[in-house]
């Protein structure tokens, strides 16, 4: 039988899960964040109720974690569980007030995210050439959905064939909190996706609602994806330091920028709640302008 600790995680995770609608991924890295503060927090000192916590116990445990080298964005993501779970307890009444009020997060460097250079997007996509197994076709919708929608892996892992409107020639997204967007796509996208289901429904007697499937005709799942695609970008562009779907995400969006493509339109089609998140796609455009000045101003 779970102690009084472990039934309020498991709780609080239920609340995200049902209430909050969070992704499964999300709860389960909130879960294991409360589980390792409460393993340290028994390790360091003894049994401690959980109105009781306080803010020194939260700092020996972030001071450990800087200690062993964790990088200060996991160290965020473990101080905005905490935050969280004891706002959760503050609205249950099972805390009086909540100790992570003294907490600051540490300050990260903003890293640029990688993207594929426009002339390499154009090469990347007609390399895909013929399908000639499944291996090849689920290549092919993979590179080529990833970076015209810029959807996230997860969201089109769950992309149900339903979603998919080709009068309109658009995609409904389920996104973060289960927010619905729209994506317009292209006539070509639309063909492809149209004949990726017609080569379903020849291939496999029953279908899945899922829209990609893999070999077997089943629903297609987050590591078999990630894999075709980081194979792929492997093979066909050397010069990224990381290779995965995110990254044909971050080329979507630096693209749309580049070209012009206004800032909260980008924000809606990424399904981003809030425009910070989206602004650091301007980072190119910004570059561009500066070489634009060094050439073109006489005292640069």
């Amino acid at each position: 039988m779970p102690g009084p600790k472990q039934s309020a995680v498991l709780a609080f995770t239920d609340y995200l899960k049902f209430q909050k609608r969070y992704s499964a991924h999300t709860c389960r890295s909130y879960h294991d964040d409360l589980v390792q503060f409460f393993d340290y927090l028994e390790t360091q000192f003894g049994k401690v109720a959980v109105n009781e916590i306080n803010y020194n116990q939260i700092r020996s445990w972030l001071a450990d974690l800087k200690e062993r080298g964790i990088a200060s964005k996991t160290i965020n993501r473990k101080i905005s569980s905490l935050k969280s779970f004891f706002k959760y307890l503050l609205k249950t009444g099972e805390v009086g007030d909540t100790p992570m009020n003294r907490i600051v997060s540490p300050k990260t460097s903003k890293r640029l995210p990688d993207f594929i250079k426009t002339d390499d997007a154009g090469k990347l996509i007609s390399s895909l050439g013929n399908t000639e197994d499944w291996k090849t076709l689920n290549t092919k919708m993979l590179i080529t959905l990833f970076y015209n929608t810029g959807m996230r892996l997860s969201e089109l892992i769950s992309l149900k064939e339903s979603q998919v409107d080709v009068h309109k020639k658009q995609v409904k997204v389920l996104g973060k909190g289960n927010k619905e967007r729209i994506i317009p796509v292209s006539n070509e996208l639309i063909n492809g996706i149209r004949e990726y289901m017609q080569f379903k429904r020849k291939e496999f007697e029953k279908t899945v609602a899922n829209l990609l499937v893999t070999e077997k005709g089943k629903a297609m799942y987050p590591k078999y994806a990630y894999l075709i695609v980081r194979c792929f970008l492997d093979q066909e562009v050397k010069t990224l330091s990381k290779k995965s779907p995110h990254v044909l995400r971050h080329s979507f969006a630096t693209h749309l920028s580049n070209n012009g493509a206004d800032l909260n339109a980008i924000k809606e089609l990424l399904g981003h709640s809030s425009l910070a998140s989206t602004q650091i796609y301007t980072h190119n455009t910004i570059e561009k302008l500066k070489n634009v000045y060094k050439r073109a101003h006489p005292k640069a």
